[in-house]
């Protein structure tokens, strides 16, 4: 329920779009208003906020506010970019300097897997994250607002979901779901919080890279 809801805001920013005759500027304002009452809700009822929920947050009340402040909307469509890239190097750095990578840290109490297991799982989620990122600015370059303001919803959505079945591809062709009965939610919880998704959900937001 809890991934499910973290999509809420982005809802809130598509809807608004095209209610208010593809008013980038008032769907920014819906979005801070809805993903301040999302994170509340979630400090509220979890007493903690993980990591990505926190990153997320910060984004879209910086650069929307930003956007709004300013008049230009370059900032609310760099979001996603900069969200990913922060998770990518978060990844990346934990990977490199850490005694366990992140992933392994959030999800190794639902997914007992071997160390190189995780390795292969961070690595590829870091170029995930910055793959999104890097695609979003082709789609604010390239393509129209409106086209963007619909990628931002569905494109986001895909590519969390692309993410999921090849970390679950990935595990059973490696054997590691031979003992665990159920996969699936550990994985989904960990793209859920990383993409807004763009951008995908972790769970203890206590641990330091």
């Amino acid at each position: 329920m809890k991934q499910f809801l973290e999509f809420a805001p982005i809802l809130a920013f598509f809807i608004t779009y095209y209610v208010g005759e593809r008013d980038l500027l008032a769907a920014t304002g819906v979005l801070i208003v809805a993903q301040t009452v999302l994170t509340a809700g979630l400090y509220l009822r979890y007493r903690k906020l993980d990591r990505p929920m926190q990153i997320q947050f910060w984004a879209v009340v910086l650069l929307g506010g930003l956007t709004l402040a300013l008049n230009n909307v370059a900032f609310i469509q760099w979001r996603p970019t900069l969200v990913n890239w922060i998770l990518a190097a978060g990844l990346a750095l934990s990977q490199i300097f850490g005694e366990r990578n992140l992933l392994e840290r959030m999800l190794g109490g639902q997914l007992p897997l071997p160390r190189r297991a995780w390795n292969h799982l961070a690595w590829g989620w870091c170029a995930a994250f910055f793959f999104a990122g890097a695609l979003n600015l082709v789609v604010v370059f390239q393509f129209s607002e409106e086209f963007w303001v619909n990628y931002k919803l569905f494109g986001g959505f895909a590519l969390t979901l692309c993410y999921v079945i090849a970390t679950v591809v990935y595990l059973a062709r490696s054997g590691h779901l031979d003992e665990q009965p159920e996969p699936a939610p550990a994985a989904v919880g960990a793209a859920s919080a990383a993409n807004e998704a763009g951008e995908t959900e972790t769970k203890d937001g206590s641990d330091r890279p």
